[in-house]
């Protein structure tokens, strides 16, 4: 017996092996198999095939090691998945299987031993002798026995009493922390009952999964607006499987997304529920917890690969969770009745994988997924991507639109501030317009709050020498380095490495060095100075790297125990603080400035997200909106939330640029250390494409960062029409990839592609 196994490699197709006798009986499609690879490496794989043909020609087949379960953890729709992504993305599968499988399920390649260790805690019972009603009666006798060791005596009868000891059994298994934390338990008592053996410790596997009641509370009502909303959304299902809801922020699309999800547990159906960010999951989770309670389960990275292992088995188990709350990885857990998927925020670019293989787009995904179990697809937002958007306009989705805030609340007013003309008066207080002090001061007065946003952490995205303009970049990426004021240092935000922040300019030795630019840190020791009595918090990558962060800032800030949030795009997404009424933007250019066909689209979402946190209960918000380009048609649509203006204008440009919707774009990096090396392949590549794409290709070009990691990079881009077939386009570039790898042509570099990139 043979089977075909998928390891954990960026190599195509799966190999074979030997399936020893002694193994065959324990091995299913989809279970893990130990397998030897290359020179003393093993890895696990996942058996794909049983079957009795040997690979053809002289080729030595290695024996399975091990087989790791009974059952399997994969399913077959589960495979059928990563085979699409596989194909679709441009990668290996054992790309997808890595990115897929937590970690906690590989094995020590040295040692055969396994990542995951589950939790045992100690527990107590009866011995045979005693337990059972035929031994009632000789565990009443011993009791008795006892009269003169009264501390024996009430540890066995705290255990009866513990276990619901009746008829001569114990209903509910004891815990011996449970047992032995009451103070008039004795532990040498205990230990002596262990030894005239009354009483057993053996260890028993628990989980770490938080054990919640199911919830009997019911969804909200919902208003005329939204009731009405959610029928269209089932009407445009009869015709669509996916429906895109477009519904301006504070419009409740969360109560509507409840209710569909209450429908769909009612014909015994699986929900996913997305969302772009962890930040996000901590306020839904607890939004979905009191209406769902235990039928909840959240998935995301800043669980322990344990806990990770542990939600992928409860879901392959008899019990699983009907709703599953997660980010993008979500897509890749165990589903057996999966009926519906939201995916909230779908705009988010934070769906998109960008390092490393698979680079999927999780909602595209999500769609994918759907559509293989039949369910249906609820892609949410209150700022659609434009291809979504087009989609829904087209025809090819459904589109349901809410105009109305919850409540008939009114949008937040927004007021452009010139920032140019204030500081050519000096009128700026450092990064701060007179309009937002007041507007912040005026807030807090009344018991309120605010949200500052800044699209860059750190205090400074760059130093300079002012005498001779030296700046100081990373040694293995093409970055100036942003300043970190608290650390004192110098960081690159690509690669990570951290430098020492030099007290005099190394090049002219002035000690002259400023900073130039705006970053969060900058901006909450500013409104310290400005405004020493707020209570000020920040929320961006470098305060929320400890597992519970996200929920110790949105809660201090939810309690009003913070009075001002300052954060990066963190703080757009969609959370719900009754008490904000203003908002501060405090620099739209370094939105609008990006050298990206996306960046008026992205900046028009971020900008319109986060105003949208303002005044979102009985009264209307104030965002303070600080640019030097107010004259640029997105700044006055996003004052006016007109969505529809940024689509048509965006449009017009992409058709006429030929750029999605209308084609597919696809980039082939090259990486390397050598840069002339890396050009050369680059031309060489570029050459090769023309013969079968003709003026379909772009570049090669260095993009805007061309050095990360100390690895040169080149890009090239194809822009393919709409009609020209995938599959064809796939099969020619994996040939072009073979040729010049047989040829040498890429020796030295190495090349990866980017489906969809963002």
């Amino acid at each position: 017996m043979y089977v075909d196994v998928l390891v954990p490699l960026p190599l195509a197709g799966q190999f074979t092996y030997l399936l020893p006798d002694a193994l065959s009986s324990q091995t299913v499609v989809g279970s893990r198999v130990v397998v030897p690879f290359g020179q003393k490496r093993h890895y696990t794989g996942i058996v794909t095939r049983l079957h009795a043909a040997a690979p053809a020609g002289d080729v030595k087949v290695k024996d399975v090691i091990s087989v790791l379960d009974p059952q399997p953890i994969i399913l077959p729709r589960q495979l059928k998945l990563w085979e699409w992504m596989a194909d679709y993305y441009l990668c290996a599968e054992g790309d997808v299987l890595k990115a897929a499988l937590p970690s906690g399920f590989h094995i020590e390649s040295d040692t055969l031993e396994q990542y995951y260790r589950p939790r045992t805690e100690s527990r107590v019972c009866l011995t045979p002798a005693y337990h059972g009603s035929e031994h009632a009666e000789a565990l009443s006798g011993f009791i008795g026995s006892l009269r003169r060791a009264p501390k024996q005596q009430a540890v066995l009868r705290r255990f009866l009493e513990l276990a619901g000891y009746e008829e001569g059994r114990c209903l509910r298994e004891v815990s011996r922390h449970e047992l032995l934390a009451s103070d008039d338990i004795s532990a040498s008592s205990f230990s002596t009952l262990v030894e005239k053996g009354i009483l057993s410790v053996y260890e028993a596997e628990v989980s770490r999964l938080q054990k919640l009641a199911l919830s009997d509370i019911r969804c909200m009502p919902l208003t005329d607006v939204q009731q009405h909303a959610l029928e269209q959304i089932n009407g445009s299902w009869q015709q669509h499987d996916v429906c895109l809801l477009h519904g301006v922020t504070s419009s409740g699309k969360t109560e509507i997304y409840m209710h569909l999800i209450q429908e769909a547990l009612q014909r015994g159906q699986q929900v996913l529920y997305m969302m772009p960010e962890i930040a996000l999951t901590s306020q839904m989770q607890q939004r979905l917890r009191r209406v769902f309670g235990g039928r909840l389960g959240v998935y995301h990275s800043k669980f322990s690969d344990a806990e990770r292992v542990e939600i992928w088995k409860k879901q392959l188990s008899d019990e699983p969770y009907d709703i599953i709350l997660g980010v993008r990885s979500s897509v890749f857990l165990p589903f057996r009745r999966l009926g519906l998927v939201i995916i909230d925020e779908e705009h988010e670019n934070s769906y998109k994988q960008q390092e490393p293989a698979p680079r999927y787009h999780a909602r595209n995904v999500a769609i994918v997924l759907a559509a293989q179990f039949g369910a249906k697809t609820l892609l949410g937002t209150a700022t659609p991507s434009v291809e979504s958007y087009y989609n829904a306009t087209t025809g090819k989705y459904g589109l349901v639109t809410l105009t109305q805030r919850y409540q008939s609340v009114q949008m937040p007013d927004i007021e452009i501030v010139d920032i140019k003309e204030l500081r050519r008066k000096h009128r700026m207080a450092g990064n701060f317009s007179p309009r937002l002090i007041a507007a912040i001061r005026d807030a807090l007065s009344r018991g309120e709050q605010a949200i500052l946003f800044q699209n860059r952490r750190g205090y400074a995205p760059m130093v300079e020498c002012k005498t001779c303009g030296w700046v100081p970049r990373c040694e293995r990426c093409d970055v100036s380095l942003t300043y970190h004021r608290r650390l004192s240092q110098l960081v690159c935000h690509y690669c990570g490495n951290v430098y020492r922040l030099p007290a005099r300019c190394p090049q002219c030795e002035e000690a002259n060095l400023v900073h130039i630019g705006l970053g969060t840190e900058r901006i909450e020791e500013e409104l310290h100075a400005l405004i020493p009595e707020a209570r000020i918090d920040r929320m961006d990558l470098d305060t929320t790297r400890a597992k519970t962060a996200y929920e110790r800032i949105l809660d201090d800030f939810a309690h009003q125990r913070t009075d001002v949030l300052i954060g990066t795009q963190m703080v757009s997404k969609g959370l719900d603080f009754a008490h904000v009424s203003v908002v501060g933007i405090m620099n739209a250019d370094t939105m609008l400035s990006f050298p990206d066909f996306r960046s008026y689209e992205r900046a028009y979402q971020l900008m319109a997200q986060v105003a949208g946190r303002a005044g979102r209960r009985d009264r209307q918000g104030l965002v303070i909106l600080q640019t030097r380009s107010t004259d640029i048609p997105v700044v006055s649509q996003v004052r006016r939330y007109d969505y529809r203006g940024l689509f048509d204008s965006q449009l017009a440009e992409r058709e006429a640029f030929r750029y999605p919707p209308f084609t597919r774009l696809l980039f082939i990096y090259l990486r390397g250390r050598d840069e002339r090396r890396v050009s050369e392949a680059a031309n060489a590549m570029k050459r090769r494409l023309d013969t079968l794409f003709g003026s379909r290709v772009l570049g090669p070009e260095a993009p805007p960062v061309s050095r990360v990691h100390g690895l040169h990079i080149r890009k090239i881009m194809l822009k393919l029409e709409l009609n020209y077939h995938p599959h064809t386009a796939r099969q020619q570039l994996h040939q072009l990839l073979a040729d010049m790898s047989a040829q040498g042509e890429l020796s030295g570099v190495v090349t990866h592609f980017d489906v969809d990139p963002m």
